[in-house]
């Protein structure tokens, strides 16, 4: 089943860095990500079902950062579609950040919880992106740190369970999984990570374009 796209509905996309993309700077406030990319092939396929599409996401952002702004930017914003891609930074937070810490993929997923039920509870439309890691080589930078291999190998530890959490949470609410991380493997078998993600997190403009690909072929 795909969900149906009606003349004036709100879609919103919300989440951390990936969706963000410097949207705040942009003149529709999408920014130039996958956001922007599957709001203009919506628009040049169906002229006749103009939709608003509004992005809230924040660079940064882990699960608990959502859940601290969701009334005011999400649930206030009274859309009909809600698309989340977070968790980057629930799993990579300590390494980069003096601040951070691990985050257990149960506190993962309470959080992610809490944010999905007041959505369900209103009967809104879910879009859940699992987050992804591609296995580049070579040296990371994220701010003022730099990244090895085996931080990264850490990270994909901590990755998998709660990729986990968003499969089931997916199943729990029935929402609609875009399985990014594999779909992402799949790719970079034949052309190499760094192609779809040159740090192995934010997408290339060939990564955002296979994201909104996949996203739009849960829409009808």
């Amino acid at each position: 089943m795909t969900i149906t796209l009606r003349p004036g509905s709100t879609v919103m996309f919300t989440g951390d860095s990936i969706t963000d993309c410097q949207r705040l700077d942009s003149e529709e406030g999408l920014g130039f990500g996958y956001p922007l990319r599957i709001a203009g092939e919506w628009g040049l396929r169906h002229p006749e079902r103009a939709v608003t599409w509004l992005n809230s996401g924040i660079a940064g952002d882990k699960v608990m950062d959502l859940e601290a702004r969701w009334q005011a930017d999400v649930l206030d914003a009274r859309p009909d579609v809600v698309s989340i891609l977070v968790g980057g930074n629930d799993v990579g937070w300590h390494s980069y950040d003096p601040d951070g810490y691990m985050i257990p993929a149960e506190d993962f997923a309470a959080g992610y919880d809490r944010l999905l039920a007041p959505l369900a509870e209103a009967g809104l439309e879910l879009i859940l992106i699992e987050p992804f890691l591609l296995p580049i080589r070579g040296l990371v930078e994220v701010g003022d740190v730099h990244l090895g291999e085996e931080v990264r190998k850490e990270w994909r530890a901590d990755l998998d369970p709660k990729i986990q959490v968003v499969r089931e949470l997916a199943r729990k609410y029935g929402a609609h999984l875009l399985a990014a991380d594999g779909m992402f493997a799949e790719l970079a078998a034949t052309t190499g990570p760094e192609y779809w993600a040159a740090d192995g997190v934010h997408p290339t403009p060939a990564g955002h374009a296979a994201l909104a690909a996949a996203w739009l072929r849960l829409v009808a």
